[in-house]
């Protein structure tokens, strides 16, 4: 087997159909059609980026946390604290999908009429894509930058410097709208690699690169195992000094100042399935500050003259963020999108779980 190669093998399914079925599985599980339907565009729109560490191999995850309760069907946004320009809302564990949505829809409204909104969205249940709700601020012309932490599972990432975790992936994100095109979107986990990626991987049982994660005695390691069997191991903060720092300040801004908890003792949960996200939000309208004419000519300015660069060798064109995904997506829109036979499995278990019967699943699911 070549290296890299799964052992479990991958189907494809067409877009469309994996949609129908990501939303068949959550309206059987109690969820309304509009809820489903946010939770199977987010999902599968990760798929078609490239993201399958956020994509549909979620669900079975969030499936556990409705059952539990760790995750609520059918909850929306409140705000808690309204200061004007400055809110925060409460998610109260409902899906993320569904209260970020809706927090970004009131950040927009505020930012529209004040300049600029600083939301902190509390107590969510996973928000995945972060690069999710730039889009959606870049939809209304809006620059968007956001910060979030995570809490109540176990503690992911060590600490640059450190051999043990001490906090979770926390992502980063800003989005930058441009007049009649797509956005530039800078969205990545503060971690060498998203934990959804190495679950990918272990699913594959296909090793990691180097320089990713460490065992449990610190030392480097390339298998995804150490995440999931004892003793664990941590996932390593990207750029080293660099990236540690930026991970904890995503934890202070979204989980200290917001007043949604931080990554801690306090808030770990031993052996939880909770995914309790935080986010720090600011919105800004471009017409606040040097007026809208005059951003949108700067961005196409500076955005051409980037591209513009001579490519290394073995590059084909400097990209701009964001451009590899729509790549990918067009890709997989075309070819159907991958998914490895361990989570494919999962999937269908999970369908028979929320009692889709053996005569919907196939019809829904056929790749």
């Amino acid at each position: 087997m070549a290296e890299g190669e799964s052992s479990v093998g991958e189907v494809r399914i067409k877009p469309d159909r994996l949609h129908a079925f990501t939303m068949a599985i959550c309206r059987a599980d109690g969820s309304t059609d509009e809820e489903a339907r946010l939770v199977a565009d987010h999902l599968v729109l990760a798929n078609l980026f490239g993201h399958d560490s956020h994509g549909v191999g979620m669900i079975p995850h969030y499936i556990q946390n409705t059952a539990t309760g760790a995750c609520v069907r059918n909850h929306h946004a409140k705000i808690s604290r309204d200061n004007g320009a400055v809110i925060v809302i409460d998610g109260g564990a409902g899906y993320g999908q569904v209260v970020a949505k809706e927090a970004m829809d009131i950040g927009i409204e505020r930012a529209s009429k004040h300049g600029v909104c600083v939301v902190g969205l509390t107590n969510s249940h996973h928000i995945g894509r972060i690069g999710h709700w730039g889009e959606q601020c870049a939809r209304a012309g809006m620059v968007s930058t956001h910060w979030v932490n995570v809490h109540g599972h176990k503690s992911l990432v060590a600490p640059f410097g450190g051999a043990e975790p001490r906090f979770t992936t926390n992502p980063y994100c800003t989005a930058v709208p441009r007049k009649g095109k797509e956005p530039i979107v800078l969205d990545f986990a503060t971690s060498q690699v998203a934990m959804g990626k190495v679950r990918v991987a272990n699913n594959k049982k296909v090793q990691m690169e180097d320089g990713l994660l460490i065992d449990a005695k610190g030392h480097p390691t390339t298998d995804p195992g150490v995440m999931y069997n004892a003793p664990y191991g941590a996932i390593l903060p990207f750029g080293l000094h660099k990236g540690g720092g930026l991970a904890v300040i995503c934890d202070l801004l979204a989980g200290a100042l917001t007043g949604g908890r931080t990554h801690s003792p306090r808030t770990i949960k031993k052996d939880s399935t909770d995914i309790i996200n935080n986010m720090l939000s600011i919105i800004i309208d471009p017409r606040s500050m040097g007026g809208t004419e005059v951003f949108e000519d700067e961005v196409e300015t500076f955005i051409t003259w980037v591209k513009s660069a001579r490519p290394q060798p073995g590059v084909d064109e400097v990209l701009a963020p964001g451009e590899p995904e729509r790549m990918r997506r067009a890709d997989r829109e075309k070819n159907g999108v991958p998914i490895d036979g361990t989570t494919w499995q999962q999937l269908l278990d999970v369908a028979r779980k929320v009692r889709l019967n053996d005569t919907e699943i196939p019809q829904m699911a056929a790749a």
